[in-house]
């Protein structure tokens, strides 16, 4: 078991974007130190090549103002051991000698004439001369029996001869090794103590996505109302969290549509189609004349086209509960719909004597599916057609708002009852003397949210029903026009 857990811990993420993220970080300090390096070392050269120009300008005035007699190697001499005691923090080699700095004057050829330096000075002008010198431009120099190189600068006095003076990069060195020793130690904790961070805020935020993971895994048929763990921050995981469980929010409620209407169905379909089933053996039997048999073939056939629509809107209100309701959209204008669907239905509300009022404020323009509008609509009107009394009014508004238009329809029939009022928009729910499915104003409420949309229901105060739908509109909005429609039936 331990086994596999240190396995799973050396495949986590955390390990390699941890690994990847130090690299990138020593990478660039290295870069940040080359470049401090290469400014600390031209900063110390820089210095050193100026102490050098001062010095051998002095030197050389010494040389060329001295008179050229007994005294003149012991006063040159002398002047130049002061300037080798005033470089600043020097440091000498492990013998007594002063090997940091060196005078040197030669002719172009033959031996040192002057020296003042450890050794006898052959050595440093074999080397000099084997080099490329420039008057008064300092150079480097490496001296055979010295392993450290020399800063050196010439000048030419009067007397054709040349003086030399070098300074040992041994301090230079020193500093510049010590600052990459510090720089060694101080970047690798800095780099271990980056790589601990990375690696915690990583494995902490993978942890989540992890138990994110785990929580996905246990969530199946039998166990939809699980949820993955969700946290505190509104970060990229936490909204990955959020999204899970708003996509298994869909499916349990896809599921659960699914269950009732199969359940809906095998419950309303077996009476109509055992008596389609009845109806159709009796027009069967030998002993019926045909005359005798029609209706009961008609009487089947319309069965069946109750029951097909039945189907229909069961499933379109279950696809439109679950999200799932497939739309056709397009630019209608809710105000010549409402129009053609009242010239539709004025026949039958005139054989009721029911009677509609229009109050349109215009054009309505919404984005929708025209078939699933129409069919709302329809269902609307139907449910007042088979539930209110004669001489019963209508009135349907419809105005636009904010970019939202709501269509309201009022009668001054007897309202919705207590019972199916807190639920008149589930499934299945219909007045005790309704003779429908219940499921009229529940496929209005799906297509309406499908929309965008919402639709509320109540009853008037002074008696009636009310519903109020309200779509986005898919238009500027229009200054209202209000355009009474008067139509009386009977």
């Amino acid at each position: 078991m331990s086994s596999k857990s240190d396995n799973t811990r050396l495949r986590s993420g955390a390990w390699r974007i941890s690994l990847w993220a130090t690299l990138a970080f020593a990478f660039g300090t290295s870069l940040v130190f080359a470049g401090l390096h290469r400014f600390v070392a031209n900063d110390i050269q820089r210095r050193s090549d100026a102490w050098l120009s001062g010095e051998i300008e002095v030197l050389g005035d010494v040389a060329e103002r001295t008179p050229k007699d007994r005294l003149y190697d012991r006063v040159v001499s002398e002047v130049a051991e002061l300037a080798s005691k005033e470089v600043p923090n020097k440091s000498r080699s492990e013998g007594n000698e002063n090997d940091s700095v060196f005078f040197l004057q030669a002719e172009k050829s033959g031996p040192p004439r002057l020296w003042v330096g450890a050794g006898n000075g052959q050595a440093n002008l074999d080397a000099i001369r084997a080099s490329k010198v420039v008057p008064d431009v300092p150079f480097h120099l490496r001296v055979k029996g010295f392993d450290i190189p020399f800063r050196v600068v010439s000048v030419r006095i009067d007397d054709g001869s040349f003086i030399y003076l070098g300074l040992s990069e041994r301090d230079e060195l020193r500093v510049l090794r010590n600052l990459r020793l510090r720089f060694l130690s101080l970047g690798v904790l800095i780099v271990l103590f980056g790589f601990a961070i990375v690696f915690y805020a990583t494995r902490r935020m993978l942890g989540h996505v992890r138990e994110i993971t785990e929580a996905a895994s246990r969530i199946g048929q039998s166990d939809l109302s699980s949820r993955v763990p969700t946290t505190q921050y509104n970060d990229e995981v936490g909204n990955l969290a959020r999204t899970l469980n708003r996509m298994l929010d869909r499916i349990e409620s896809s599921v659960h549509q699914l269950h009732t209407i199969t359940d809906s169905l095998a419950h309303d379909l077996r009476s109509p189609l055992t008596a389609i089933r009845g109806k159709l053996e009796i027009s069967l039997s030998t002993g019926i004349r045909s005359e005798q048999a029609e209706p009961m073939i008609v009487s089947a056939i319309d069965e069946l086209d109750r029951l097909t629509e039945f189907l229909n809107t069961s499933l379109d209100v279950a696809e439109a509960k679950a999200d799932a309701l497939r739309l056709s959209r397009s630019e209608i204008d809710l105000d010549e719909l409402i129009r053609v669907m009242i010239d539709l239905y004025e026949p039958c509300m005139s054989e009721r004597c029911l009677r509609i009022e229009l109050r349109s404020a215009g054009a309505a323009k919404v984005f929708a599916d025209a078939a699933l509008l129409h069919r709302a609509v329809s269902n609307l009107l139907d449910n007042e057609l088979k539930h209110l009394p004669a001489s019963c009014t209508i009135l349907i508004q419809l105005h636009v708002e904010e970019e939202v238009a709501t269509l309201i329809l009022e009668d001054d029939g007897p309202g919705f009852t207590e019972e199916t009022g807190r639920e008149m928009f589930e499934q299945r729910v219909k007045g005790r003397d309704s003779s429908g499915h219940g499921l009229g104003l529940a496929f209005v409420e799906a297509v309406v949210r499908a929309h965008g949309g919402v639709v509320t229901a109540s009853n008037r105060p002074e008696g009636g029903a009310r519903l109020v739908v309200t779509l986005p509109c898919a238009f500027e909005r229009h200054d209202e026009q209000v355009q009474p429609l008067d139509m009386l039936a009977g």
